[in-house]
């Protein structure tokens, strides 16, 4: 079951951060909290970037208990929840909307404000395992308004955009971590003076001493490794933002300025 487990969080079956813990706490709970402490390790192992599986098995770690599981679990879905709501007052109507990745955060506020609003959504591809067309199609099914774009052409469409919305696996001291090529997007939208919004919950407030930006597998930038025999390839799968390009913070608490989440972490 644990094998299971971090193959589908390796493999990226489970996409976000807290996708991930959600299924790591599931693990736990299934099993009781059998061998906790080596069982949280292998699952820390899994993708070392992302903090809120991290901070929940820190969290586990002063209170070993089912009835702790279920309060972090309900944590997650009640804080996403309310980071729609309140993410949804800064979007007005006929606002179009660059978004990359695929965020279950940012993709709340999104949802939230389609319900009232007309929005025009313009979701990056995402190289090089295309989350952002899985991001189209989820509010495609919705009725909302997408298009799908590559990523080196967000300059080319930044122009017409009234704001971007992203998710973020972790937020630390020197910025905000999410996935690669967020930094861009974030410049890019400081250059043509538009907003440019993070949603994560406080679970991802994030002060590890020792932090990696992982690196998947080559072969997922370019499946044909032979044919690139004593060529490099490198697929770091995250980024640091520094917070001085990021325009406000959606969280389960409020929408707050960098300054603001900075002194939280």
């Amino acid at each position: 079951m644990l094998a299971d487990v971090i193959a589908d969080i390796e493999s990226m079956k489970y996409q976000g951060a807290n996708e991930i813990a959600i299924a790591a706490l599931k693990l736990l709970k299934e099993t009781k909290l059998k061998d906790f402490e080596k069982v949280s390790k292998q699952l820390e192992k899994t993708r070392p970037t992302a903090v809120v599986l991290h901070n929940c098995m820190e969290a586990l770690r002063k209170d070993k208990s089912v009835k702790n599981i279920d309060k972090l679990l309900n944590q997650l879905k009640t804080a996403r929840k309310k980071i729609g709501e309140k993410g949804s007052k800064l979007i007005k109507n006929n606002f179009k909307i660059m978004t990359h990745c695929h965020s279950g955060d940012a993709l709340e506020v999104i949802k939230d404000a389609a319900k009232t609003k007309k929005i025009e959504i313009y979701a990056t591809e995402t190289e090089p395992k295309h989350q952002g067309i899985m991001t189209a199609k989820e509010l495609h099914a919705l009725g909302i308004n997408v298009t799908v774009i590559e990523d080196p052409a967000a300059a080319y469409f930044m122009k017409d955009m009234d704001c971007v919305i992203v998710g973020t696996d972790a937020m630390r001291k020197e910025g905000v971590v999410n996935k690669i090529g967020t930094y861009d997007l974030a410049i890019l939208a400081k250059k043509m003076k538009k907003p440019f919004y993070v949603a994560g919950n406080t679970l991802k407030l994030d002060n590890r001493k020792k932090f990696e930006i992982e690196e998947r597998p080559a072969k997922e930038v370019y499946s044909d490794l032979h044919a690139l025999k004593g060529i490099k390839v490198r697929n770091p799968a995250f980024d640091v933002t520094p917070w001085d390009l990021v325009t406000r913070v959606i969280t389960e608490k409020g929408i707050m300025t960098p300054g603001n989440v900075r002194k939280m972490i």
